[in-house]
């Protein structure tokens, strides 16, 4: 009975199947992204099905992010885990477009400065920053990061007990292994799934660490968490939210 249970969620899942871009780059600083992204398309997301195209930046030079386009014209939703990278023109227009159709967008960590370059940062006339993504298009501010006593803990946004985002998840399994990102405001429409709370001896007030919300005319729907570190990424309750964040994302 088992087995055929298992068939039959499987059949489920293949008809629903979808084509996800992954897009990473290998950086000290971005937590092993490439690394994690690929076990978790290889545990998680094949096996349901999907098909999974990860898009390394810096190749075959620094910011380029080379196959994106193509991808993007297939793609059913875009996950993004890079960071401070300003993908050409061509490259940033594909991914513009992708939201402006109305196509939906998964962001992890480091994505909330995925395109804004460092202070005085000169940035190549040929490349694309868009550094009003963060506040534009994942609904969040990006002011920097709390550090002490961490780590720190997980648990419900007010309200968010029914969400389908937490379907299966037990916050008691999800703990903040680094920096807790500042994120707040958040924009008026985002619904905060989850909080932060730094531990003693931090100055920084409780911080959403995963919220949804649309983008856009064609309203696009938009998911973040800030969580994402190689040790976040070990918690089987993480892995269960960025699962339901996909399958809510790819909802029409």
């Amino acid at each position: 009975m088992k087995f055929i249970l298992l068939c039959f969620a499987l059949l489920t899942c293949a008809a629903s199947a979808a084509n996800i871009v992954v897009m990473t780059v290998e950086d000290p600083n971005n937590y092993e992204a490439p690394r994690t992204m690929r076990e978790f398309a290889e545990k998680e997301l094949r096996p349901l099905g999907h098909q999974v195209t990860i898009i390394e930046g810096d190749k075959p030079q620094p910011h380029h992010f080379a196959g994106l386009i193509e991808a993007l014209k297939e793609a059913d939703l875009l996950v993004l885990f890079s960071r401070r990278r300003f993908p050409p023109k061509e490259q940033m227009a594909a991914i513009r477009a992708h939201l402006a159709a109305g196509r939906p967008l998964l962001g992890i960590r480091t994505a909330n400065h995925a395109f804004i370059p460092k202070p005085n940062e000169t940035v190549d006339p040929s490349l694309a920053p868009w550094p009003e993504f963060t506040h534009e298009v994942l609904g969040g501010e990006n002011t920097g990061y709390e550090t002490k006593g961490l780590p720190y803990s997980v648990s419900v946004a007010p309200g968010a007990e029914t969400s389908v985002l937490l379907k299966g998840v037990n916050t008691a399994g999800i703990q903040g292994y680094q920096s807790m990102y500042k994120v707040l405001p958040l924009a008026a429409d985002a619904t905060p799934v989850l909080i932060g709370t730094a531990q003693a001896g931090a100055v920084t007030p409780p911080q959403p660490v995963a919220w949804a919300r649309t983008y856009g005319a064609g309203k696009a729907r938009i998911f973040y968490t800030s969580l994402g570190a190689p040790e976040d990424m070990r918690s089987a309750d993480l892995q269960r939210l960025l699962l339901n964040a996909v399958g809510w994302a790819l909802q029409k």
